[in-house]
């Protein structure tokens, strides 16, 4: 259990290593911007576009009907949501 004094002072030095990398590799406030705008057009992209092609379907169909727009809508929202969660978790 008892560690000699090179094994010690190799993790120490291992250690810093390690925080120096990680304090030059800090995120800057610039690119947390751009990935958070990423999330949201992500996001957004599907919602809008189902909307849009609901509502021009349902403009061919006669009479009053929204069917394809909701239909549509929730779908975008479910693609959206995947999209956000292969994202994320890369």
């Amino acid at each position: 259990m008892t560690q000699t004094l090179e094994e010690l002072k190799d993790k120490v030095t291992c250690q810093i290593k390690r925080c120096k990398k990680a304090e030059q590799e800090k995120p800057h406030l610039l690119s947390q911007t751009v990935y958070i705008g990423t999330l949201g057009i992500v996001m957004v992209l599907p919602i809008i576009g189902g909307v849009y092609l609901g509502r021009w379907i349902d403009s061919l169909i006669a009479g009053y009907s929204i069917r394809w727009t909701l239909s549509l809508l929730i779908t975008g929202v479910i693609i959206g949501f995947f999209n956000l969660y292969f994202l994320i978790k890369e």
